[in-house]
């Protein structure tokens, strides 16, 4: 509710533009990049228990925090330097919040649910479907009844997300606990055994650091150590193409948040209409968590990510052409583009799932959380760059640049999965592997007509 919220409070206090929205949503993903290796290590080590109900708290405080700086800009509407500095703290509260839901993200998710299914790949399979379906209904319920009440009452609705926030957080307490308990395999030790850091202390060295300089070295290169070594062991992980794909995908504008949300408000298009729009979106994302279990159980999830994210780049491609063509009236060209990015969610939603599945099967339990906090620092990375073109191209008459460029990371992302699926199955599509096994029929059965 929230995250659709705020850039609808944007807009209200900074109208006609799409700098102040980029530059909230551009920090928000720049420090889940920094930070998030560093969560991932929480994560891993930590109490499951006492680190999820840390990063609800952490979520929910900054976000009550901002509904009342909103309030404030909204009641006080003026431009001077004292709206600006608020703008920098509602920033401020904003990458901490995200960087919670992060956390939050990636203990359910890439953590707790393989747990719960204790190796069971058909319940994982139906179990991220429907924590899928349940997000995705959030995001349908949420905006849309923000979006109403903003239509009518915009004061009225930072109220309403502030009450939701608070109610809400002593709800995710109890329930969080309650699985927790319900599940024994969850109540795990602390695990510093994976720590690097540990054999990397000096131990019975003739001639120790004991200057203040040695001593300052010494704990930078351990901090740098801490760093490096996640992105070291991603980058050489099997599993870096079929995750990068993904990353790239959240360099876009083609979906119903931020900068597109902004872009249909200064086209003309009232809140309640954008929410009507996601709502269909969501609708026909959801559809996606119907068709990937499905498909996953057929044709496995490799090669259902290779359907779903060449869909994906099929849909957007055809919009965004329509919509950089000048022989069609401006109104025909934007419902061009916003049909061409709802049917590319069927895609996007669906390669999520499989490249989710390939993730939880593949990396062990002991690495899980980390390589997941890296995987989404590439994929804010990529969310960063993507808020810098609507930072670069700020005016709503230069939307066609970000989405031409969003269109082309889809294409790179297609590439880049095509490349892991190459590399694990030998070939892309079955129709090469038929073919090559008739031309095999055929020299055997030359070779046969040549010794008879």
């Amino acid at each position: 509710m929230f995250e659709f919220g705020a850039f609808l409070f944007l807009a209200d206090v900074f109208p006609d533009t799409l700098l102040f929205a980029s530059v909230y949503a551009l920090a928000r993903s720049l420090a889940v990049f920094l930070l998030s290796s560093w969560v991932g290590g929480i994560m891993d080590t930590s109490n499951r228990l006492w680190a999820i109900r840390a990063s609800i708290i952490w979520q929910r405080i900054p976000v009550a925090t901002s509904c009342l700086i909103f309030i404030i800009l909204i009641s006080f509407p003026t431009q001077n330097s004292a709206v600006h500095l608020l703008f920098l703290v509602l920033v401020v509260l904003a990458c901490m919040e995200k960087l919670s839901a992060t956390a939050n993200t990636i203990a359910v998710e890439r953590d707790w649910a393989v747990v719960l299914c204790q190796g069971d790949n058909v319940n994982m399979r139906d179990l991220n479907a429907v924590m899928r379906r349940i997000d995705l209904i959030a995001k349908l319920v949420a905006p849309l009844s923000i979006a109403f009440i903003h239509a009518t009452l915009t004061k009225a609705a930072t109220w309403v997300v502030l009450a939701f926030n608070i109610t809400s957080v002593l709800i995710e307490y109890v329930a969080i606990a309650q699985v927790y308990h319900a599940v024994p395999a969850l109540a795990r030790p602390l695990e510093d055994l994976d720590c690097p850091t540990r054999e990397m202390e000096p131990m019975g060295v003739e001639e120790p650091t004991t200057t203040e300089h040695g001593a300052i070295w010494r704990r930078t290169q351990i901090w740098l150590e801490k760093v490096t070594l996640p992105w070291s062991s991603y980058l050489r992980s099997p599993l870096l193409l079929a995750s990068l794909s993904l990353s790239i995908l959240y360099l876009t504008v083609l979906s119903f948040n931020a900068q597109m949300v902004t872009y249909l408000l200064t086209f003309g298009y009232s809140a309640l209409w954008v929410a009507i729009l996601r709502l269909v979106s969501v609708i026909v994302e959801l559809g996606a968590t119907w068709a990937a279990p499905i498909m996953m159980s057929k044709i496995g999830p490799i090669r259902s990510g290779l359907w779903f994210i060449t869909w994906q780049f099929g849909c957007a491609a055809v919009g965004v052409a329509i919509f950089n063509m000048t022989v069609f009236s401006q109104q025909l060209s934007v419902t061009a583009l916003i049909t061409g990015t709802v049917l590319s969610r069927i895609g996007l939603w669906g390669f999520d799932l499989s490249i989710q599945y390939i993730v939880q099967e593949e990396v062990p339990s002991s690495h899980r959380s980390q390589f997941s906090a890296t995987e989404a620092a590439m994929q804010n990375l990529f969310e960063v760059l993507s808020f810098a073109t609507t930072t670069v191209f700020a005016r709503p008459e230069q939307f066609k640049y970000p989405a031409l460029i969003s269109v082309g990371a889809i294409g790179i992302a297609n590439i880049c999965f095509a490349v892991f699926v190459k590399q694990n199955r030998g070939h892309l599509f079955h129709t090469l592997k038929c073919l090559t096994r008739r031309e095999y029929q055929r020299v055997d059965q030359m070779n046969v007509s040549g010794t008879r």
